[in-house]
């Protein structure tokens, strides 16, 4: 795909053209200065570079991605320092107690790396089972020990990085050391979030970093220093993942998880000490938009995201939607009159994932434990599967409101639906380098701020959350996402990367952060730069919609309220509210016959690109 730069000005964007160093010479970190974020939507120029590109969620941990780049290193490497940046820039999204999703391309292949945080040996699925014998109100069982996983994030990088690192291991933690130790200034997200937690300042070591003594949080730009977690790098910068799995740091997370006061958990040594990482084959299906067709590939259970991004869009293209472009006038970027997409699309969008929603909370699971349907994930993506889906959409409406999960495969549903649950938190990092390899990595402590447990310098993700509290139904039928000991459960996150079908060529990384409203994220820039011929920005800068297979979420005051009234008109349940999102993407485009890589982040965070 040629994607022409036409919307923001060339001179502006491209930089200067210089050879790249060896990746063998000494990289050495540089501050940068720090602007204050912003807080809201705020309007996000676009970038396009012409060597190599990072975009992430915060501007530190991009620039320490840029830097990396910039000295030769790979995209691996540059995934590692970024994420390193996150555990102590935005500790509240993703850290190294937590896990993540990699996705990556080493210029032939596509590969699937899965550091996806697993149940500790001794829990079982009545682990949020209360006394009263129903399941235990999400928040009680969230904060505290009894919520957290053995966090897999960092063994997953050490083995991405043992096969494809250009620069030292060591040397890629020393951005993040730097900034810990001398202090990195709070953003305006950041200090918001924790003023607003009403969770955080009851751990003790957590009130003692992110509030003032009068127990108020640190301002905006306040210069906040973390020397545990500086010499917790150190150890795993010195020590590999073991650092953390093992020793005194393993030690400390499992006497925080279990000796926690009223609410603890059952996480062990061996628990840390035993996980591995898991190297997967990637879910792969083809798109056809605008006459091309595409090959769109992400992670596979235990995330739901490859899968139900895939299902949506695979509906869709068996309906009236490819006839229906943006409208204007309708106030889609606050202040302006900027595109939106029409009712008569959304209609078709919200039942799409409606039925893709139902299938989610049918099927999905930890495929060590859950038996695909059909014996194949690829089932729940098969184009007669998927046309036979569609047929339940009636294009002008009533809206269904509720679908039931299709049946993929012969053999009848072995497993129970998954009751509604919440969902949250995560960080997206997308990497192109100049060795043409490519990264999407979506990473994770659930939660805002996790389990509100903060041990050595970071917190403890609460992603066993992420399984059903519920085990069975009321027939005993049981969940496949239900908890089991060394179970990895049931995930949103949607790193992708497009390749052109006929030519094999990278075409886009992407991914976004907000539980399982990812999957819609993902999908909404997916469709505005294929089928709308968007500019990654401005298909990040679309509002925000979907359905969870009820109502329909609109991204409040981003739609004409005829739009809104259009819907309901239809039958459905609308609800304008606000919408979590954290969007990141880089596309391949030309301009005046250069190859660019163009770049987008969300405005409604703090995220940038940057490269050469």
């Amino acid at each position: 795909m040629k994607r022409v730069l036409t919307s923001i000005a060339l001179a502006a964007l491209l930089a200067a053209c210089s050879s790249l160093p060896s990746p063998t010479s000494q990289f050495a970190y540089t501050v940068p200065a720090q602007p204050e974020g912003s807080v809201g939507f705020s309007p996000k120029p676009g970038w396009a570079t012409t060597k190599f590109a990072v975009a992430a969620a915060n501007p530190l941990a991009t620039d320490a991605g840029y830097q990396v780049l910039k000295a030769g290193g790979s995209a691996i490497d540059a995934a590692l320092a970024v994420q390193m940046v996150l555990a102590l820039a935005e500790p509240q999204s993703s850290g190294i107690g937590g896990g993540a999703f990699l996705l990556h391309y080493n210029g032939k292949d596509v590969e699937a790396f899965d550091g996806r945080e697993t149940a500790p040996a001794a829990a079982d699925e009545k682990l949020f089972i209360g006394v009263d014998g129903k399941p235990m109100p999400f928040n009680d069982a969230v904060i505290g020990g009894r919520s957290v996983g053995v966090p897999g994030a960092v063994r997953m990088l050490e083995m991405v990085h043992r096969q494809y690192g250009k620069l030292p291991w060591a040397k890629l933690f020393e951005p993040a050391i730097t900034l810990a130790e001398g202090g990195f200034k709070v953003s305006a997200r950041l200090s918001t979030q924790v003023r607003d937690d009403a969770y955080l300042k009851k751990d003790p070591t957590a009130a003692a970093y992110f509030y003032k003594p009068d127990g108020n949080a640190h301002a905006m730009g306040f210069n906040l220093r973390n020397p545990e977690l500086a010499a917790t790098l150190k150890k795993i910068a010195a020590e590999g993942s073991k650092g953390l799995h093992e020793g005194e740091v393993a030690q400390a997370i499992v006497d925080k998880v279990r000796k926690h006061p009223t609410n603890p958990g059952k996480l062990a040594l061996g628990d840390l000490a035993s996980y591995q990482a898991k190297k997967r084959d990637p879910i792969c299906s083809d798109y056809s938009a605008n006459k091309q067709t595409y090959r769109i590939c992400g992670m596979p259970p235990p995330s739901s995201g490859a899968i139900a991004i895939g299902q949506i869009l695979g509906i869709m293209n068996h309906t009236p939607a490819a006839t229906l472009g943006l409208v204007t006038g309708m106030g889609g970027v606050p202040g302006t009159e900027s595109p939106t997409p029409s009712a008569d699309w959304l209609h078709l969008y919200t039942e799409a994932s409606r039925l893709a929603f139902a299938d989610r909370g049918q099927y999905l699971g930890d495929p060590d434990f859950v038996q695909p349907p059909g014996g194949s994930w690829m089932s729940l993506l098969d184009p007669g599967y998927l046309s036979e889906r569609a047929r339940l959409i009636q294009a002008t409406g009533p809206s269904m409101k509720t679908a039931k999960p299709g049946e993929p495969g012969p053999a009848k549903a072995a497993y129970a639906p998954m009751p509604e649950q919440p969902e949250y938190g995560t960080s997206h990092i997308s990497i192109v380098d100049a060795y043409g390899n490519a990264i999407a990595m979506t990473t994770t402590v659930e939660d805002a701020f996790g389990s509100r447990q903060m041990v050595k310098g970071f917190l403890l993700n609460n992603e066993l959350t992420d399984f059903s509290f519920a085990p069975v139904d009321a027939d005993g039928k049981p969940v496949a996402n239900r908890l089991q000991p060394g179970k990895r459960p049931r995930s949103s996150m949607a790193p992708t990367l497009v390749f052109d079908k006929n030519s094999g060529q990278l075409v886009m990384s992407a991914g976004s952060m907000g539980g399982a409203s990812i999957i819609h994220s993902v999908a909404r820039t997916l469709y505005g730069v294929l089928n709308w011929g968007l500019m990654p920005q401005q298909a990040i800068d679309l509002p925000s919609f979907g359905s969870f297979n009820g109502p329909s979420i609109l991204e409040e005051k981003r739609f004409a309220p005829a739009t809104v009234e259009a819907l309901r008109t239809r039958g459905a349940e609308v609800r304008e509210q606000a919408v979590i999102s954290g969007t990141q993407a880089i596309t391949r485009g030309q301009a005046h016959g250069m190859q660019l890589w163009i770049g987008g982040a969300d405005p409604r965070r703090e995220g940038m690109v940057m490269g050469d």
